[in-house]
Parts: structure tokens; sequence; C-alpha cells
């Protein structure tokens, strides 16, 4: 019965996302055939991003992906636990863990299995004279530890404006999502590969500036 509702959940939050925010999936998520495990990383400006990107993937990578989340905030009541575990399939961290690198092989174990959906930046940029917020290094022992897995830079365009801080219900305004060709973690030291991994955002972002859609 919890998958069946779970399903009918699913179904309801891409189409009413999808209809409020005016996103259209880009094909290169939409498309999906392989479902080996990625890490999907994007910027993070408002509290849907991971949803504007888990709508915009086929159901099969749906079930095969895992957005990494705040225990704190899905472990409570019960509506949110209940989407947690049976409809997003997050992977919940502790971010007050003492031992930061237990969150990394928790990464790392759930990528033997499926693919993950991060916020480098850690926080929501709220700040409009910042392009995009410093990468932790989370992202960098992540890929340090499992450099055989693809990275997926995806850039996350006007969510911020949809569901603003403050905001508890979308603001209907089209959303867009570009995504960069894959990656893999190439032996770079700390700095340098969290440059390259944010440079690979940003220029998606300087390419949505040339066509004047910010």
């Amino acid at each position: 019965m919890k998958k069946i509702l779970a399903r009918m959940v699913d179904f309801i939050f891409c189409k009413i996302t999808i209809f409020i925010t005016g996103v259209r999936p880009p094909r290169e998520l939409r498309e999906i055939k392989d479902l080996t495990p990625k890490i999907y990383y994007a910027n993070h400006t408002s509290h849907g991003d991971f949803l504007l990107l888990f709508v915009s993937m086929p159901y099969a990578l749906r079930k095969r992906i895992r957005p990494v989340a705040a225990a704190d905030y899905w472990s409570k009541g019960k509506i949110r636990p209940f989407l947690a575990k049976n409809v997003f399939n997050m992977l919940l961290i502790d971010r007050n863990a003492k031992h930061p690198l237990q969150i990394i092989e928790q990464m790392s174990e759930a990528l033997k299995t499926h693919s993950l959906i991060i916020f480098p930046e850690g926080t929501r940029k709220t700040n409009d004279d910042l392009q995009i917020g410093s990468f932790k290094s989370g992202i960098f022992r992540l890929c340090e530890i499992n450099p055989q897995i693809p990275l997926v830079p995806v850039w996350i365009n006007n969510a911020r404006h949809g569901l603003p801080k403050g905001f508890f219900v979308p603001i209907p305004l089209i959303c867009e999502l570009r995504v960069a060709q894959e990656f893999k973690f190439g032996g770079e030291d700390r700095a340098e590969f969290l440059q390259k991994a944010q440079n690979a955002l940003l220029a998606m972002k300087d390419s949505v500036r040339k066509r004047g859609e910010v």
C-alpha cells in the first residue's frame, strides 16, 4: 500500500512542480538510459532545488537516485519522513556529526547502488552579489574516495525567485535546468578540484546570460 501511495505522490509532485515552475526537463536528463551511479551536483538557491532535478528525471532514474538532505529537517513530523523515505528515497545526514568523514562514508556506501544529488555549497546562496557560494570540501573527499564515479554539473536558473526565502508556496515563474558534460576526478588537489567543479557550473550560468535569460 505504501508503494502505491508513494508512486501516486511522486506523480502528483512531478506534475505540480512542472506546472508551477514551468521547468522543461532538459534532454540530457529526461532521456537518460544509463542508470549506473553518478554524482549530480548543482548550485543551491532555494528550498525546491533538489525537487527541480528530481522531477526532471525519468521514473526509472528517480528510483535509483538519492538526494542528500539534512536529517534534522526531514525527520520531523509524519509527512516529511514519509516523503523522504518512500517518495524521494533521500540519504539523510547529520549536519552536526562529530566526525564529518562518517558522512562521506555514508554517501560512498550509497554510491555502490544509487546516484546522488548534492549541493556542494552546503547552504542556499541568498546574496545576489555572489555568482555561487564557496564549495565545501565534502565533494572533494567524496570524489577522492570514489574516483570512478562520474560527476554531472547541473545549473539551476531562476529557482531563488520562484521560491524565495520566507515563502512556503512557490511563485509561478519559469525555471530552467542546464546540464554540462560529465567528468571524473582526475587526481587534482583540493583547491584545483573545487575550482574545476565550480567553473563547470559557472560556465553554464554565463551561457544563460548570453542568451538573455537571467
